[in-house]
């Protein structure tokens, strides 16, 4: 083997380390943005606004007496949950480490809620005489995990163009290797066996 070889064989653990860290990172571009305002509006849906009467999503999260008072079902306390630790909490998270799985799970958490919400609109739809329905706050809350759930989806999906050239290398690679025989891998100027 000659000496430029050699050197780069010490180099390969670095490489690899440093292209399965590229690997696990997200480069949402663009989206980034998106996803942001997104967060920023599930904020004011939570916090600020109205989800059914004058309680507000914070209201159902303590399932404080304002809660209870509108008697806030199931569906809607659990969607509110998952809003606040998906849809905000893993999703600023995700935009602040940029890490893949991190991404995912805001996705998986995400994609969880938007059922979830459409449930806490039936349930507020359906409640007893005297009750109020559901409010501006939950649908502003609704149709913003079902945008942030739909941008995150093509976040995670969308790898980058240095991404899918290390891929392609390495299975170009992995193909030539496998192809090798015995007889092939071994190289004639090694010095050793003289």
């Amino acid at each position: 083997m000659s000496g430029g070889e050699n050197g780069f064989d010490e180099f390969r653990s670095e490489l690899k380390d440093a292209e399965r860290r590229v690997a696990r990172e997200i480069d949402p571009g663009m989206r980034a943005v998106i996803v942001a305002v997104l967060v920023f509006v599930l904020l004011i849906g939570m916090l600020l606004l109205p989800q059914a009467g004058d309680a507000r999503g914070v209201d159902i999260l303590a399932y404080n007496e304002k809660a209870q008072a509108i008697h806030a079902a199931l569906p809607h306390r659990v969607f509110c949950w998952l809003v606040l630790v998906f849809g905000i909490g893993f999703s600023m998270l995700a935009l602040l480490t940029r890490r893949w799985g991190v991404a995912w799970v805001a996705v998986a958490g995400s994609a969880i809620a938007c059922p979830l919400g459409m449930f806490a609109v039936w349930s507020r739809q359906t409640a007893a005489a005297g009750l109020p329905g559901p409010a501006i706050g939950l649908y502003v809350t609704w149709f913003a995990i079902l945008l942030l759930t739909f941008h995150w989806i093509r976040v995670v999906w969308s790898r980058t163009a240095a991404q899918m050239a290390d891929e392609e290398h390495r299975r170009a690679q992995a193909a030539a290797e496998q192809g090798r025989t015995l007889l092939e891998s071994i190289d004639p100027d090694d010095d050793d066996g003289k």
